[in-house]
Formats: C-alpha cells, sequence, structure tokens
C-alpha cells in the first residue's frame, strides 16, 4: 500500500490510487471528517452545485471535499467507466482539488439492482472541519474484488464470474483484506470503524459470522445495500469509515 500524502491546508491526509479516486483519506490534527447523506440520489451536475453551497455555507473551502458515494443506472464497461470518471474529474479540477497532480478523493459509486437512479448522482458526501483535539476520523474509498490500476478490471479480478459460496468467499476475503491494507495506511483499524458497508446482490450470510463479525468489521453492525460494484463482472464491494458526525439533507 502506498504511504498517505498529507495535505495540510485542506485538513486531511489520502492514499494515491487511480487518476479517479484515492484509496481513503483521514483527517489531520486539528480536523476532524463529517458526513452528509441526501435523502435520495442527487443528480451529478446538481450534487456537485449542492455540495459547494453547503460547504460554502458552513464556511470550508471546496478543496475541504474529500469523499462521496455515488449511485448509479447499471454497471459500467470498462470504457464507460473511463469516460464517466474523466466527466467527473472535471469538476475536481475545477475545484482545484486535483491541483498537485492527483486525485485525493475517497469514492465509492455503485448500482442499485432495484430503483436505480435514471442518471450518476450522489448518495453522500465528506468533507473537513477544524476541530481541536478531534478523534481520528477516516474515510475508505470502496473497493471490489480487482486489483486497481493494473491493467483490466477482467485481469485481475478474484473469481471473475464465480458467485458460488466459495467464490464469493474469496472474493469477500480479498475486499475485506483491503479495506484491513487501507484503514492501517490511515492509522485506522475495525475498532476504531463507525460504519461498514457492503455492497452486492448475492448472499452474504454464509461468511458474515465467520469473515465480517469475527474480524471485527461489524461492531456497529454491516448496512447491507442491494447493489452491484459499477463495472460489469464484478459482484462485491465494501467501503468503511470512521466518523462522528452524521447529517442527511433532504432531496
Amino acid at each position: 500500500m502506498v504511504e498517505a500524502r498529507e495535505r495540510p491546508a485542506d485538513g486531511y491526509r489520502a492514499i494515491p490510487a487511480v487518476f479517479q479516486y484515492s484509496a481513503g483519506v483521514s483527517a489531520l490534527p486539528g480536523f476532524r471528517i463529517e458526513r452528509v447523506r441526501f435523502a435520495a440520489p442527487v443528480p451529478l451536475a446538481a450534487g456537485f452545485a449542492r455540495i459547494a453551497s453547503y460547504l460554502a455555507g458552513i464556511g470550508r473551502p471546496l478543496t475541504a471535499f474529500c469523499g462521496c458515494e455515488l449511485r448509479s443506472p447499471g454497471q459500467f464497461t470498462e470504457a464507460g467507466f473511463r469516460d464517466f470518471n474523466r466527466h467527473y474529474a472535471r469538476t475536481l479540477e475545477e475545484w482545484g482539488i486535483l491541483a498537485e497532480g492527483w486525485n485525493p478523493v475517497a469514492r465509492s459509486n455503485v448500482c442499485p439492482e432495484l430503483d436505480p437512479p435514471p442518471e450518476p448522482g450522489f448518495h453522500a458526501f465528506s468533507y473537513t472541519v477544524p476541530e481541536a483535539g478531534a478523534a481520528p476520523s477516516f474515510v475508505t474509498a470502496g473497493s471490489g474484488e480487482s486489483t486497481e490500476g493494473k491493467g483490466d478490471y477482467a485481469e485481475q479480478t478474484i473469481a471473475l464470474g464465480d458467485t458460488s459460496p466459495a467464490g464469493l468467499l474469496r472474493k469477500a476475503q480479498f475486499v475485506l483484506g483491503e479495506m484491513e491494507r487501507r484503514m492501517a495506511a490511515l492509522g485506522g483499524s475495525w475498532a476504531m470503524a463507525t460504519a461498514t458497508q457492503v455492497y452486492t446482490v448475492h448472499d452474504i450470510h454464509p461468511f458474515l459470522g465467520e469473515e465480517l463479525v469475527c474480524r471485527g468489521a461489524a461492531r456497529h453492525g454491516v448496512t447491507w445495500h442491494y447493489c452491484r460494484p459499477p463495472v460489469v463482472g464484478l459482484d462485491y464491494e465494501m467501503d468503511v469509515r470512521a466518523v462522528a458526525v452524521e447529517r442527511v439533507l433532504p432531496a
């Protein structure tokens, strides 16, 4: 895992990963990360505008934006995912977030199997605020069962096309390991986490106890979203956070 890089002016550190997102973020001393969820998904352009307005309203710069959770109508092909990511990253560039030549914003982007949104949009976002003596906080990016940035997803996917109990177990073990690597790079752990999210349309019960519960991933329960990961061929995704302050905004 690459060492996290600090962004002192923005109040957080991030693990460099791929151009569309970082692998995770954690607050620097003197800051905390907060999370805001929309009551319903907000289309991408309108969501960016609402986030900008929200940050201005609490006196935070656009560069305090450090994480987001997206919802899309369906899984992308690899080419389609690249096109979407370029479109998404334009706003981050306009906001000055990419000024250092890499993308520090952690992200998940998943696809509801039932009642999907008509277009990609925001489910939630995270940002930093100053707070002397704040407890550590972090947000990992979502990860599916594929090594990112090392070739095509299909070439790197664990148990590609295997959604049997044994195949799903292998996928879940890989993703849990990736969550643990990301948390370690951010100075976090399952003991610090306040929320664990799983994204899959397949049954997690066969490994829920021995893998998630026994590792400590379910200390506060597990939020299971009936969603697919963003790229065709992926079946299981997770993200984790340690965030003390969360809010919900109306749609």
